[in-house]
């Protein structure tokens, strides 16, 4: 089955370890590829050079989506050419 992969900013993470799927780059990768988030939907997080593989969680404290992750299985990605050349990373991260 194939993963999404999203946008996350790693350090935006809620008191239980989850990353929080509300900064824009994320809402910009889910619009972008059609993505609506149901419990337990398998994805990859990625950022500008990390990324995890999680499984999407609706958190009933804050209201909001996160991803439920091992913080231990992040991995080094390497550079990522994913972003737009009019875009910088400093924009991805603001809500």
């Amino acid at each position: 089955m194939h993963q999404p992969r999203v946008f996350a900013d790693f350090h935006n993470a809620d008191a239980q370890g989850r990353l929080r799927l509300n900064c824009i780059g994320t809402v910009e990768d889910l619009a972008q590829q059609q993505i609506v988030l149901r419990e337990d939907l398998p994805l990859i997080l990625y950022s500008e050079e990390l990324e995890v593989e999680g499984v999407a969680q609706y958190s009933t404290d804050e209201h909001i989506w996160v991803a439920v992750i091992d913080w231990n299985a992040i991995r080094d990605a390497g550079p990522q050419a994913l972003l737009p050349d009019t875009q910088s990373s400093q924009q991805r991260y603001i809500a």
